[in-house]
């Protein structure tokens, strides 16, 4: 099949039907990866985007322009927020989901600091002004959290339909991408993987507003990064809990998933270890694993 032959597609926007051209990118690993397996024993419920689009879920996007799951997110912060009110999770919602910088890494910013510290929001209550604090994710009960992996996840994005191979979402926002590939194509190589992971960067950027973590794998040699991080900088996450190396028999990808991934050190790693710097306009964000790879820590 030749996927670069433009298609037609009947879609609905504002209750009104729209025919349009759009282009297919489907340059997703056809294979389903292993690796789908190294998360749901770390507790991950993974869904095929087959079950995304079907009756059995509704919880997911309601068209593939969505790159935030609306129903996960508000039900996971009512449940983290139990005591707060509607119109103080709506807020929550929209400040989250309305981010209105042009920059990527300054809507990304702005998304971390919301992620960590809480979002404040403010309404009326019986000619009161009320505020309160709306947290995004429970650090205490990880039960509270949702944690969903979907294998691929489809965007529609300027008449293009991109399919990417995982996107971790927690609490239905998606804050780890991982483009992987597999080892019996031709040419495969992790750089090839940063090079696809750069074009998502450029034709999906509202994907990654919400981004923590980039993962580069091919077969099972994986690397970590972050937005600003070049092809020099995404490297081996070499420890599972930061103090044990890996045992004979573990690859890359399975240190790298049960490594960042696990419930608990995955909310420590972006609270602890991710941050901005600025200098004029320029904006790093910079991961800081070497500690964590070299040295015994207590985020396990």
């Amino acid at each position: 099949m030749n996927t670069g032959l433009p298609k037609r597609v009947m879609v609905k926007a504002s209750g009104i039907s729209q025919t349009f051209d759009y282009h297919i990118d489907l340059t997703t690993s056809v294979t389903v990866p292993p690796l789908l397996t190294w998360f749901e024993v770390i507790g991950y419920t993974v869904l095929l985007n087959s079950q995304t689009v079907s009756r059995q879920y509704q919880t997911e996007c309601d068209n593939n322009t969505e790159v935030v799951l609306p129903v996960r997110l508000c039900r996971s912060l009512q449940r983290i927020n139990s005591r707060l009110s509607f119109v103080a999770i709506a807020q929550a919602i929209h400040q989250v989901t309305s981010l209105e910088s042009l920059n990527l890494l300054s809507n990304n910013r702005h998304f971390h600091k919301l992620l960590t510290t809480g979002v404040d929001v403010t309404y009326q209550f019986n000619g009161e002004t009320v505020q309160e604090k709306v947290w995004l994710v429970d650090q205490s009960n990880l039960l509270n959290n949702d944690w969903l992996v979907i294998h691929p996840f489809t965007i529609l994005k300027s008449s293009c339909i991109h399919s990417l191979d995982v996107v971790v979402f927690i609490n239905g926002l998606p804050l780890a991408v991982m483009v992987w590939i597999d080892p019996q194509d031709e040419n495969a190589t992790l750089k090839a993987a940063y090079q696809r992971l750069q074009t998502y960067l450029q034709k999906i950027p509202q994907l990654f507003i919400y981004n923590a973590f980039l993962i580069i794998a091919c077969g099972n040699r994986a690397r970590v990064g972050t937005l600003t991080s070049g092809w020099q900088e995404f490297l081996p996450w070499r420890t599972i809990d930061g103090e044990d190396f890996p045992c004979a028999g573990e690859t890359q990808l399975e240190v790298l998933i049960q490594g960042i991934f696990d419930k608990r050190r995955l909310l420590e790693l972006i609270k602890s270890l991710i941050i901005f710097e600025e200098n004029t306009d320029l904006i790093r964000k910079k991961f800081l694993r070497y500690p964590f790879c070299t040295t015994p820590t207590n985020l396990n």
